[in-house]
């Protein structure tokens, strides 16, 4: 029994101290409860309201482009847009809201995104097709029948809008409709408006209860410095595509980013983008944003610094345009329909290019937040896109003779002694006329290689082509690596094309001796670059160095380190479908190579010269070639090639005017080209616009 009650008494001892922390715990839970509801109530209920966070992206700077000299080309500055995400509030205080923050905006001067495609005063549609109207009603299920004011208020319904104004109705659906378009989330916002005022983020930032969701971020815009200075060398960003999203979105890119879309902004896009960054948001429930703070830093992109020198590219351009407006104008006797042209400077020793032009140009800062119809179709009419010294092809002409001097010369078909007599008509395949026949009924009688270049007659070249044959002349040509893309670090480069019996085969066509005696004066299927007659000029005047044409000196990554050049040259080359050059020299004997560059230099020194008197009194020795040739569609091209200074070569000058009519027009360019690289005065240098150079037909 004794033991039984023991048994007892450990059983009522262990229920009580049971009993005394059970009751031990409720009080401590009832006491707990009322500190957090009690007395820190209000203070924890506050913030509760900013425990909703939204994570946003930090956007990284783009890449800046300097020219070799530090001077900012294209950067970046920080702009701040407004945002907003979807948050628990009814459907009234949300219209209200958007109508406030475009007030805001209007009242500052700022503008915001507006692609609803109906307006008011008159009603009307802006969708240039009755497909997409029929298309936009489906979407919105509007009545097909409804015209654009039956539109508008269907919209306002669908939208409970209690508004009466139509502006006001208008500034609200302009928000809804990029809502429904986009879509918007508690994480992922609707872009309202961007590169807003401070007065605008000020106002908003203060009444930022008025406005639940709105959320202000800063994002760096592109911004070009120098308007359409060197546009096609850099190129634009424009939206993100479809298809690049596709095939971009494993790589961090998202739907709303901006990325190369030609020029180096396309080839050195993975170089120029930066690593975005995090941030977050507190946002109370009422989408009131009470903070945010950085998660992760964006990294910005590579730095690309440039071979171009920017004041050389502006005297280049301007020079350019000046010559081609002189064309039009008939300043140089007659006039021309001048349509476009280009112009490069190369250094000939290194590949260098220190300017590039394609005219017309165009301003990529037209592109950023997006290029409006009227400029497009500007562009477009214009073919200003167009980068005609990098994706044209044009016949040489004249320019192409020094290829078949050399080959004529290395081959043993002539000598630098040897003298071949201009009839005027040349006697063989299709008897073509040298050009002087036809603008003076006789022939250029005896000439040597250095005259047949400095007077471009055509009857010594057709003489040499026909000695030497097709093959010879196309292989030299190659040597010269024209009919081929130089690798130059733009995009849609053209390979050119090389006349000759390999070029006939593949369009399956016969050859014939006239193409031939075409051929060896720069025509027939010859067609190439001005990029790639910049690279032939540099190997025929730099010691016969194969060089690689370059824009590109040096690319800076974030952390300071450098790309490396040979990483960089594969990549673009995988990028751009750039076949592998082959490096080295050519082996042309130098007293050939010598008696064609006499022959260029008394193209512009000595009378007769076809543009001796564009460089009378010009106090620097250069050698140079006139050129034209007559297009597919009629136009007379005019081109001009120099070199500066004679001995011991330092840069190549080429310029292309489409129907500029002669070569001998063009070559002025080159002066003021040459003129402002060795820093000559050109206000001392008188143009003799009485003087008659020699302007042949087709040379």
């Amino acid at each position: 029994m004794r033991r039984a009650d023991n048994k007892s008494e450990r059983s009522k001892i262990r229920f009580n101290i049971l009993t005394v922390l059970v009751y031990t715990v409720g009080i401590i839970l009832v006491l707990q409860l009322f500190n957090l509801q009690i007395i820190h109530g209000e203070e924890y209920r506050e913030r509760s309201n900013t425990r909703l966070s939204r994570e946003s992206t930090l956007q990284a700077a783009r890449g800046s482009f300097l020219d070799r000299t530090g001077s900012v080309l294209a950067g970046t500055t920080i702009s701040t847009k407004l945002e907003l995400y979807k948050t628990k509030i009814e459907n009234d205080t949300l219209n209200n809201a958007i109508l406030g923050m475009i007030n805001v905006l209007e009242k500052n001067g700022d503008k915001y995104e507006d692609n609803f495609p109906i307006t008011i005063n008159p009603y009307a549609f802006t969708y240039s097709t009755e497909e997409r109207i029929a298309e936009f009603k489906t979407e919105y299920e509007i009545p097909q029948e409804a015209n654009a004011e039956d539109a508008f208020f269907k919209l306002k319904e669908k939208y409970k809008i209690m508004q009466e104004n139509p502006e006001e109705i208008r500034k609200i659906l302009v928000v809804r409709y990029e809502i429904s378009e986009n879509g918007y989330s508690t994480t992922r916002p609707v872009t309202i408006a961007k590169a807003i005022s401070n007065a605008s983020i000020n106002e908003i930032g203060e009444r930022g209860s008025d406005f639940p969701g709105a959320s202000m971020t800063q994002e760096p815009v592109r911004n070009y410095l120098l308007g359409d200075v060197a546009s096609h060398i850099l190129g634009y960003i424009g939206p993100i595509s479809e298809s690049e999203y596709n095939e971009r979105k494993d790589q961090g890119y998202e739907q709303s980013d901006l990325v190369g879309q030609a020029g180096l902004e396309y080839s050195l896009e993975e170089y120029l983008r930066g690593q975005n960054g995090t941030k977050q948001i507190d946002m109370t429930v009422n989408g009131v944003a009470t903070g945010e703070y950085v998660t992760e830093e964006a990294i910005s992109g590579a730095d690309i610094v440039l071979t171009i020198d920017a004041n050389l590219q502006r005297i280049t351009q301007n020079a350019l345009k000046s010559n081609i407006e002189k064309i039009r104008s008939g300043d140089f006797g007659r006039s021309y329909e001048a349509k476009g042209g280009a112009a490069v400077v190369m250094n000939v020793k290194t590949g260098e290019v220190l300017s590039l032009v394609s005219c017309p140009d165009f301003e990529p800062q037209q592109f950023i937040g997006g290029i409006s119809t009227a400029k497009w179709n500007e562009y477009i009419e214009g073919n200003s896109l167009f980068n005609r010294a990098v994706q044209g092809a044009y016949a040489p002409g004249s320019i192409f003779k020094m290829v078949t001097a050399t080959a004529g010369l290395e081959t043993g078909a002539i000598t630098t002694e040897e003298e071949i007599y201009d009839s005027g008509i040349y006697p063989y395949g299709h008897q073509p006329r040298c050009w002087i026949y036809n603008d003076y009924g006789y022939g250029h009688r005896w000439v040597n290689v250095s005259d047949a270049i400095k007077k471009s007659c055509n009857y010594f070249f057709y003489e040499v082509g026909n000695r030497i044959g097709p093959a010879t002349l196309e292989r030299y040509a190659k040597l010269y690596r024209l009919g081929q893309k130089t690798g130059i670090e733009l995009p849609g480069e053209t390979s050119g094309t090389v006349a000759g019996e390999t070029n006939a085969a593949k369009n399956d066509r016969e050859w014939y001796q006239g193409d031939t005696l075409n051929a060896a004066i720069g025509q027939s299927d010859n067609d190439y670059s001005p990029i790639q007659i910049a690279r032939y000029i540099s190997i025929l005047t730099n010691g016969q160095k194969i060089v690689r044409p370059t824009l590109i000196k040096s690319i800076i990554r974030a952390d300071g380190t450098e790309v490396g050049r040979s990483d960089l040259i594969e990549f673009l080359n995988e990028k751009l479908g750039i076949p592998k050059d082959e490096e080295g020299e050519l082996t042309i004997q130098k007293q050939n190579i010598d008696e064609i560059l006499e022959g260029m230099k008394s193209v512009t020194t000595e009378t007769g010269g076809t543009a001796s008197s564009v460089f009378m009194n010009f106090n620097i020795e250069v050698g140079g070639k006139t050129g034209s040739t007559e297009s597919n569609t009629g136009d007379i091209n005019a081109w001009f090639v120099g070199f500066a200074p004679y001995y011991d070569p330092e840069i190549a000058v080429v310029v292309l005017v489409e129907n500029g009519g002669h070569g001998y027009y063009t070559s002025e360019v080159a002066r003021d080209i040459i003129g402002e690289y060795f820093g000559m005065n050109m206000n001392g240098i008188r143009e003799d616009m009485t003087a008659t150079g020699y302007v042949e037909e087709l040379r």
